[in-house]
């Protein structure tokens, strides 16, 4: 399932092959986000061009639209996407945290309600497993609860006891469901314990021992200051077997991504360059680096706030190394443009652009730890 192919001796970064049932990913890698079965804006040609191998949906947004019943008519989401590779999806365990005020959770799961039209949903983390089995999912997450930031520890304690509660009960339904299955998807853990040292370690060992597929640290991107993302992998990372890959949610910033790769991180996600780029903030690798190595190290890349008035007659190209349909085609001034006319391309062509990026950085990073410079 999962094969390191080779361990940095400069740092705890690896490069490795993850199989699922739909396709073998080089780790490490980064998933777009397609929370409700699309990365805004773009089609699953633009993914296939972008270089994307995996993609991330949301269970909770897929339940509520287009529903388990239009999935199960057309054999879950890859069909109706149109996307042959990867699918991970998220439990639903995000919008236990980010709907805390249409929300109550009890031992059973947690009841929602669509602040939208009102209706009334349950998940447990059986309905979870259900639903991203209907979904067709490769990589499938159990339903957790994440504290909020700041929380005291006696709630930080109470939370990751709920969630290794729920992830028991996943692991024994998951196992019941798959049982006759030839190529099964793989099931993850989600590691909690908020800010707490004592707790992260807990959660991990208490997670460990139920053996899962892999194991992801949760709860780094709901208000923490950024700095405690490092102590919280320094503190988890340790209690987590070397042959399963470990998956860091949320996150985050390119800097951040080198960091936890050089970590032994293995997976990623994050709305960054996509939210970014519909606001017109593209990422864009600076030339006055020294050298490759040396530019990840530091500030290796920048930030260009495109609706600024000075791009308004620069006729150059973004990036003339990117080779991505904006790059290969476009001026700054045609996209400056296209976003103060408020032209749907713009966000297209941004969009597009920032996830080649984010993709490009984690082959850069593969070809690093490959060659021995990482």
């Amino acid at each position: 399932m999962f094969k390191i192919l080779k361990k940095s001796k400069l740092s705890q970064a690896r490069i490795g092959k993850l199989k699922t049932t739909n396709g073998v990913i080089n780790t490490p890698f980064f998933i777009p986000i397609a929370t409700r079965g699309t990365v805004k804006g773009l089609s699953t040609a633009d993914m296939k061009n972008s270089g994307a191998q995996i993609l991330l949906s949301n269970t909770y947004h897929l339940m509520l639209r287009p529903g388990e019943k239009l999935m199960k008519k057309y054999r879950g989401l890859h069909k109706f996407m149109n996307w042959q590779k990867p699918i991970l999806t998220d439990s639903g365990g995000y919008q236990v945290f980010s709907l805390a005020k249409h929300r109550k959770i009890t031992e059973k799961g947690a009841y929602f309600r669509d602040p939208q039209n009102g209706d009334d949903y349950f998940l447990s983390p059986e309905k979870a497993i259900d639903l991203q089995l209907i979904v067709g999912s490769d990589i499938i997450m159990v339903l957790d609860e994440c504290p909020p930031y700041p929380c005291s520890e006696k709630y930080a304690k109470k939370s990751l006891e709920l969630t290794a509660r729920w992830a028991e009960r996943s692991k024994k339904y998951f196992q019941k469901k798959i049982k006759n299955r030839k190529n099964p998807p793989l099931l993850f853990a989600i590691i909690q314990g908020s800010v707490y040292k004592d707790l992260r370690q807990e959660s991990a060992r208490q997670l460990v021992k139920l053996d899962f597929d892999g194991y992801a640290i949760g709860g780094v991107a709901v208000g923490e200051p950024r700095d405690k993302m490092k102590k919280v992998l320094g503190w988890a990372l340790p209690e987590l077997p070397q042959n399963k890959p470990r998956y860091l949610m949320g996150l985050g910033k390119p800097e951040e991504i080198v960091m936890a790769v050089k970590n032994g991180i293995d997976m990623f996600d994050c709305v960054i360059p996509t939210r970014e780029a519909r606001h017109g903030r593209l990422y864009v690798r600076a030339k006055s680096r020294k050298s490759k190595v040396e530019g990840l190290d530091s500030k290796f890349y920048k930030i260009v706030n495109i609706t600024n008035s000075r791009f308004k007659n620069d006729l150059k190209s973004l990036d003339e190394n990117c080779g991505c349909e904006l790059c290969a085609n476009y001026s700054k001034a045609y996209l400056h443009h296209l976003f103060k006319i408020n032209d749907d391309l713009a966000k297209r062509l941004a969009t597009i652009h920032n996830l080649k990026f984010y993709l490009d950085l984690m082959e850069e990073l593969r070809q690093y730890i490959k060659k021995g410079e990482l």
